[in-house]
C-alpha cells in the first residue's frame, strides 16, 4: 500500500514512517518537498504518487506566532487540508487529518467528545477547525483525528525543554492550571495505523490515557529523567498560574479528548501518558 505522509520531517511523521505497517510503500513530503498550501502543486504531486492514503501531518503549529501571522496559519492549517481532501478525493484515496484539542474553549469540566461543539480561543485552533471544515467539504468519508500535547523523541518539545531547563537552573516554574493529556508521537502514529485499518471515518480523538497539568508532566519527568540517569539531580518544581506566564495566544484551560469511539474501533485502549513518557525518556538514553 502506498502511503503519502505530509509533515513527514516533525515529529508525527516521523514516527509514522518508524512505525508503519509491513508493506506499506511511505512517500514522505517535507515542507521542501512539497508546499501544501500549493493547491495546484498538491493536485499534482497527489495524482503523480497515486497512493491509497494520505495522512497530513502538516500544521503550522507556532500557536503563539500565530496571532500575528493568521495568513501563514490559515494557509496551512485551515486551506491547504482541504487541498489535500480534494486531491485525495481525486486520486481515489483514503485521508487521514490531524486536528487539535485547541478547537474547544476549555470550559468544560468534562473529557471532550468528538460531537461537543468547538469553540476555538485564538488563531491557531480557529485555523485548525476551518482545515476540519474544508476536509469533511471535498472528502466526507476522511478520517479527521484530534489529539493534545505531542511530543516525541526527535525536535523540540515541552519534555526536551524540560530536561534542559532542569539540567541548567536551580529552579523551574511550570503553569499549573491548564489539564490535558501528554500523547507521546509514537503511540499517536500507531493509532492511526490502526485505525486507517479499522475503517475509521469521521471524526474521532486519540491522546495517552489519563490527564495531568503541565505542571504535573514536568515532575513526572523529573522523577523519570533522574531515574534513568538523564539527569543528575532534582531541582524544585514550581506551580504557577496561567496568569503569571502571559502568551500571545489563550489556550484551553481543560482538552482532555474522550477516546471512547476510538478505542472501540482499534479494539484496545491508549497506555497512560506515564507509561509512553518512560519509554520516550529510555530511547533518549539509549540513543543519546
Amino acid at each position: 500500500m502506498k502511503v503519502v505522509i505530509t509533515g513527514a520531517g516533525g515529529q508525527l511523521g516521523r514516527a509514522l514512517q518508524a512505525t508503519a505497517p509491513a508493506g506499506v510503500k511511505i512517500v514522505p513530503f517535507d515542507r521542501t518537498g512539497l508546499d501544501i498550501g500549493d493547491a495546484s502543486a498538491v493536485a499534482a504531486t497527489i495524482g503523480d504518487a497515486a497512493p491509497a492514503l494520505v495522512i497530513n501531518a502538516a500544521a503550522y503549529t507556532a500557536v503563539d506566532k500565530a496571532e500575528s501571522d493568521a495568513e501563514t496559519a490559515q494557509r496551512i492549517n485551515g486551506a491547504a487540508p482541504g487541498y489535500l481532501a480534494t486531491a485525495a478525493a481525486a486520486a481515489g484515496a483514503r485521508l487521514v487529518h490531524v486536528s487539535t484539542d485547541f478547537v474547544f474553549d476549555g470550559s468544560s469540566g468534562h473529557p471532550y467528545a468528538p460531537d461537543h461543539p468547538t469553540a476555538p480561543l485564538g488563531v491557531y485552533g480557529a485555523t485548525k477547525l476551518a482545515g476540519e471544515q474544508a476536509v469533511q467539504a471535498a472528502l466526507p468519508d476522511a478520517l479527521i483525528l484530534r489529539t493534545a500535547w505531542v511530543y516525541g523523541v526527535t525536535g523540540h518539545d515541552f519534555v526536551r525543554t524540560m530536561l534542559r531547563l532542569m539540567a541548567e537552573r536551580d529552579e523551574v516554574r511550570v503553569v499549573a492550571d491548564q489539564i490535558g493529556t501528554p500523547t507521546f508521537a509514537d503511540g499517536l502514529a500507531r493509532a492511526i495505523w490502526a485505525l486507517d485499518a479499522a475503517g475509521a471515518r469521521g471524526i474521532h480523538h486519540w491522546t495517552d490515557s489519563g490527564a495531568a497539568s503541565w505542571y504535573d508532566f514536568a515532575v513526572a519527568i523529573q522523577e523519570d529523567a533522574v531515574a534513568l540517569g538523564l539527569l543528575s539531580r532534582k531541582v524544585p518544581v514550581i506551580p504557577i498560574a496561567t496568569s503569571d506566564y502571559p502568551t500571545p495566544a489563550r489556550r484551553p484551560s481543560y482538552s482532555v479528548l474522550d477516546k471512547g469511539s476510538a478505542v472501540a474501533l482499534i479494539g484496545a485502549p491508549a497506555p497512560h501518558w506515564r507509561v509512553h513518557l518512560r519509554e520516550m525518556l529510555g530511547v533518549i538514553k539509549t540513543n543519546g
